[in-house]
């Protein structure tokens, strides 16, 4: 028995196991689960979920049903899935801020934009709605392919067949392996009139087809502010992103103050969340125009922004928000979608319409195939019962006397399998109904249409027009001027950016901007007496910088790994406690100290210096920082950090070193530069020795130093000047042991 077992082990490589099992999972997911058909716009569970609703009669006149019930349904007959994924499927196609056109009308809690959890389905209820009943119009006439379901006990269709075309209406998204998608909603009017233009042109152009449906058209609204070039780039691909922005009002108050109202916003923001975004940046002093934000919403979207002053535009408020928040959100489009053949891949939407439109035309011959079959079927019982009224008398003769009446009702009056069947079943009550005239104008009447379906099959123009007028019956239940056909993204083309500078609005008034050797920044209100500072300062920290600047100003932070640092000073805590750890508000290692604080001037020049007496001049445009991560400006090395950052403020430079020299040179021989390691100041022969100080001055004024006995004045400093990267001599009697100047 163990040598049969052993006989039948098949022998196969891990990977090659692996690989072939994650393929079979990844083909099932992306085609079972993830991606829309391109036919009706459904993934299997929502087919699978609707069909259950046809059949427990759930239409728009019943009356709701829990949703238990559905669940529980489509759990037992069709999808063999978790409970959620049924339901969560369920209730995305109830929410009217999901979907454009809802295929399930709910009653409970079924969510909302705010991002609330809905109710479980033992609690809520549901029937279908009218698109819901369009997209399966047809399917009891052999219209599309049954296929079995997971057990083989009952039949479910392989695609739905009516002509809503539910893909570009309400969209969808899923996440596949290796692969996902995301269409956006479109207005199902704009859709009608694009199908129709391709059932005529079926070469249409991309450009020629979004003069038809221009864009998205999301359930939240929105306004869409994409060149009409962008979007049919992006729709001529099948991928690309749209910019979407909330709309906004201005609603004038009391003494010249506005408000602005936000009514709608991107599609698939949470309210909430954007409320809270938001309000935490206005909390963190990185909305200087903005005042307050409060959520005003009941049904509809009202979310009200205060202004800091009356005195700022309105315009340009909102596109610092813009800029800032999600009130603008990006959309990205991917019409990643199974084909009719069953195959995964990104359609243009030139492909998605002509897709469609063959499917629609399969759908029409199908149905009229089945029509014709039943006219026929008709057409054969018209005819026995014709018979039965002409020879009445004989007719129940036979079947009263004749034991197998069938037999001879058949032989004696050449009648069908099928006519015989139907005389027979025909009740004695009907006999009377049973009159020429009637047969005979139903008769007509069948031949006719049979004529009309037997033209419409040969000629492809008589289906074109058939396929027009049921967009255009579509198009008519769901027209602009009603409700829920009504666009609701309108079309903006951004044509020119509103250009913000936050900080023209920022309130100007001075302050004293304090910073601890521990690293701890304030800012108190007010220009203090430097000289006459009160401080107190956390246990073993000490005072390191301390100067005068105004709210408007940028405090910049020079650290020794190379780097600046730029802090609004608008945005500095206050003076009222020790204040708040840079390295919280800038990315400052933990092995760095900072050896300059000052407020940046755009228009100066700085001089960067490193220990060992490299440096060179930087633009003060070039230290501004635009993130929290800072900008290397000096390369340094462990051995080389950086020690002063001094303003060029002269034409002269003054050096000393540890190795008790001084030398002077003219500014112009330090080269500037954007980022680098600079080149040598002062010469040192040793590695020990390092730059004390530095100092500019002009060769007019003369060369002095400052301590604390007053100004020393040097008459005659020329024998200390020389060229840069000079040793320099050796210091002039009276100079300060500490070599430092004095500034």
């Amino acid at each position: 028995m163990v040598k049969e077992i052993i006989e039948r082990i098949d022998s196969q490589q891990l990977s090659d196991a692996l690989s072939e099992r994650y393929l079979s999972y990844a083909v099932s997911t992306i085609v079972s689960r993830a991606l829309p058909d391109v036919r009706d716009g459904l993934k299997p569970v929502h087919r699978r979920i609707l069909y259950s609703m046809l059949r427990q009669k759930l239409s728009p006149n019943a009356a709701f049903r829990k949703c238990a019930t559905v669940v529980g349904d489509v759990l037992g007959h069709y999808h063999p899935h978790g409970d959620s994924s049924v339901y969560d499927a369920m209730v995305r196609l109830a929410q009217d801020f999901s979907v454009r056109y809802p295929l399930i009308d709910g009653q409970g809690n079924f969510g909302n934009i705010d991002g609330d959890p809905q109710a479980a389905y033992r609690y809520t209820e549901s029937k279908m709605t009218d698109a819901a009943m369009l997209i399966m119009e047809g399917l009891d006439e052999d219209s599309v392919d049954m296929m079995p379901n997971f057990d083989g006990t009952t039949m479910e269709p392989v695609v739905m067949p009516g002509a809503f075309p539910n893909l570009l209406a309400n969209g969808g998204m899923g996440i596949a392996v290796g692969m996902a998608t995301n269409i956006p909603t479109h207005n199902v009017a704009e859709v009608c009139d694009a199908l129709t233009l391709v059932v005529d042109k079926p070469d249409a152009t991309t450009a020629q087809i979004m003069k038809k449906m221009v864009g998205p058209d999301f359930p939240t609204g929105g306004i869409l502010i994409d060149s009409f070039e962008t979007i049919v780039k992006n729709y001529d691909t099948g991928r690309g992103a749209f910019r979407v922005r909330a709309r906004w009002a201005v609603e004038e108050l009391e003494r010249g103050m506005y408000q602005v109202v936000i009514t709608e916003i991107p599609y698939g923001i949470v309210k909430s969340k954007l409320v809270e975004q938001i309000g935490a940046l206005i909390d963190g002093k990185k909305l200087p125009l903005v005042d307050d934000i409060v959520d005003e919403s009941t049904t509809d979207v009202r979310i009200v922004i205060t202004p800091k002053s009356k005195n700022i535009p309105a315009d340009k408020m909102m596109a610092h928000l813009f800029a800032m928040t999600d009130l603008e959100s990006r959309f990205n489009m991917n019409f990643n979608v199974i084909d009719s053949k069953g195959a995964p891949r990104v359609m243009p939407i030139g492909d998605v319409l002509r897709e469609f439109v063959a499917h629609q035309k399969d759908v029409l011959l199908r149905r009229t195939t089945w029509r014709l079959n039943n006219i026929a079927r008709r057409l054969e019982i018209l005819g026995g019962l014709l018979v039965v009224y002409l020879n009445l008398d004989r007719v129940i003769e036979i079947i009263r006397t004749e034991d197998d009446a069938k037999a001879v009702l058949t032989a004696e009056f050449n009648l069908t399998e099928i006519q015989v069947e139907a005389i027979l079943n025909t009740r004695l009550r009907s006999l009377r109904k049973l009159e020429e005239m009637e047969i005979k104008r139903e008769d007509a009447a069948l031949r006719e249409e049979q004529r009309q379906l037997q033209e419409l099959m040969a000629s492809p123009d008589m289906q074109n027009e058939q396929l027009k007028a049921w967009f255009a019956d579509i198009k008519k239940r769901y027209d602009k001027k009603t409700a829920l056909g009504r666009r609701r993204t309108t079309w903006a083309e951004q044509t020119e950016e509103v250009v913000v500078n936050a900080d023209e609005f920022i309130e100007k008034e001075p302050l004293t901007i304090i910073l601890s050797a521990m690293g701890w920044i304030r800012a108190a209100k007010g220009h203090l007496d430097l000289s006459a500072l009160d401080l107190k300062f956390k246990e073993g920290d000490e005072l390191q910088f301390a100067f005068h600047a105004m709210s408007t100003d940028k405090i910049n932070l020079f650290a020794s790994g190379g780097k600046m640092f730029t802090l609004p000073a608008n945005e500095l805590p206050s003076a009222r406690g020790f204040g708040e750890s840079v390295r919280m508000m800038a990315d400052i290692g933990a092995d760095e100290t900072i050896v300059r604080a000052f407020v940046l001037d755009t228009n100066a020049k700085y001089l960067v210096v490193g220990r060992h007496g490299v440096g060179f001049v930087v633009s003060g445009e070039n230290c501004l920082a635009q993130t929290r991560n800072g900008k290397q400006v000096m390369n340094v090395d462990s051995k080389n950090p950086s020690i002063m950052c001094v303003p060029v403020t002269g034409d002269m430079v003054a050096m000393s070193g540890s190795n008790d020299k001084l030398l002077i040179f003219a500014a112009n021989e330090i080269p500037e530069m954007s980022r680098g390691k600079g080149v040598i100041l002062q010469k040192y022969n040793a590695e020990r020795t390092y730059v004390l100080d530095v100092m500019f001055f002009d060769a007019a004024n003369g060369f002095s130093w400052t301590t604390g006995r007053g100004t020393t004045k040097l008459d005659d400093w020329k024998p200390w000047v020389a060229r840069r990267a000079s040793q320099g001599r050796t210091i002039p009697v009276g100079f300060p042991r500490s070599g430092k100047f004095g500034k």
